[in-house]
């Protein structure tokens, strides 16, 4: 039995929704697909993402712009660039736009320029950082640790729904084992799990669960299969050049034929995709080049 107050089910149908934009929520019938690539690079980049997602059946724009790196060297993402560039890309594209935000000071700056802010897996304990997101007046994301029991994980979200925000999404995004083929081990059992436990919408990232883009989207069916509420995937125009996680990242083109591949397991388990939200909408290019 999980010790949570708002976390946990009161009743076996409660269900929660939270609204990504006026047209956009998790945890109703219709799926959510995120997709981006794993860090804004250029605007050119985000509009090309923007251009090829927005008239597809994805509802949502990812991309990082505050990086929690394994090596100091690495790069760090674009910080406050970054995220005039995905402001941007948002207007004018009609897409709300999810990003990462990695410590208290950088709440208020991301809350102005995203839609949604998450909560990446080697911050799912910042207790600190979970409950200032408490008082940020947006949906948060919050992933899975690398090796968070399901239970760290419900309270993790405890803590964000205690301090006052009460739209919180789940993302299991796979944790650590002793085989190294994947990059983690996606636990479909646990997405399994915390719809029965938790009233909140579970979603899954395959994308850094299997870390190989060959294996994204047989994840991604299964994923839906079990009963996940959407799926954050990365895509990039480039996937090769990626400056992080390219290994892990779509084609645009294999990002449509993905959603594409999906409509049919969402409607065998009673869920659907929603068209595209810029079907017949072609706004004309932001990026000039120089």
């Amino acid at each position: 039995m999980i010790n949570a107050k708002l976390a946990v089910k009161s009743h076996p149908n409660q269900q929660t929704i939270v609204k990504l934009s006026e047209k956009v929520a998790f945890g109703g019938e219709e799926l959510v697909i995120i997709g981006g690539p794993c860090t804004v690079e250029s605007l050119e980049q985000m509009e090309i993402v923007a251009q090829k997602l927005s008239i597809a059946s994805v509802q949502g724009l990812r991309g990082g712009v505050y990086k929690p790196r394994t090596s100091p060297y690495a790069f760090q993402g674009m910080g406050e660039s970054g995220l005039e560039i995905l402001a941007r890309v948002r207007s004018h594209y009609n897409l709300p736009v999810v990003t990462e935000v990695m410590s208290i000071s950088q709440i208020e700056i991301v809350a102005a320029h995203a839609d949604m802010l998450q909560v990446g897996s080697r911050n799912m304990q910042n207790f600190d950082l979970l409950k200032a997101l408490g008082q940020a007046g947006k949906p948060i994301l919050l992933k899975r640790g690398l090796a968070a029991t399901i239970e760290e994980f419900v309270m993790a979200a405890e803590y964000i729904l205690s301090h006052g925000n009460p739209d919180v999404v789940l993302c299991e995004r796979g944790i650590r084992s002793f085989d190294d083929y994947t990059r983690n081990v996606l636990d479909l059992g646990a997405v399994a799990a915390l719809k029965q436990i938790t009233h909140l919408p579970v979603i899954v990232d395959p994308s850094h669960a299997v870390g190989k883009r060959e294996l994204v989207a047989p994840v991604s069916r299964a994923a839906i299969a079990c009963g996940a509420d959407g799926l954050i995937i990365e895509c990039h125009p480039e996937p090769e050049k990626s400056v992080s996680d390219a290994r892990q990242a779509l084609s645009l083109e294999d990002m449509v034929h993905l959603v594409d591949s999906l409509k049919p397991v969402a409607t065998a388990v009673g869920r659907n995709i929603s068209e595209a939200i810029g079907a017949g909408f072609k706004p004309a290019p932001i990026f000039c080049a120089a």
